[in-house]
């Protein structure tokens, strides 16, 4: 088993409080879950409110397909999401056996 995961820093210009912040994470959140699949939620930067980290993971039996699950969702963000920078990117791959 594979476990593809993510660690991405994004940059929120148009957010003026924690509220809209909240707004467009969850809004991201949401859509990463429902389109590809991923578990996703917000790992750090709750207290700040122009700056989120989001984690995403994906499981698979195929490490090549689990990595490009997390590839294509990091260029959802970057695509549909044009009030957001993704300011960086962590991506590592989890063998278990």
């Amino acid at each position: 088993m594979y476990v593809a995961t993510a660690q991405v820093t994004i940059r929120l210009f148009q957010s003026d409080s924690l509220k809209d912040k909240r707004q467009v994470t969850r809004s991201i959140l949401a859509r990463l879950r429902d389109k590809f699949e991923v578990s996703a939620a917000e790992m750090g930067g709750q207290q700040t409110w122009n700056l989120a980290q989001l984690g995403l993971a994906c499981v698979s039996g195929d490490a090549r397909h689990a990595q490009e699950v997390i590839e294509r969702a990091i260029k959802h963000i970057e695509q549909t999401r044009p009030d957001l920078e993704v300011a960086d990117v962590a991506t590592d791959l989890i063998t278990l056996e």
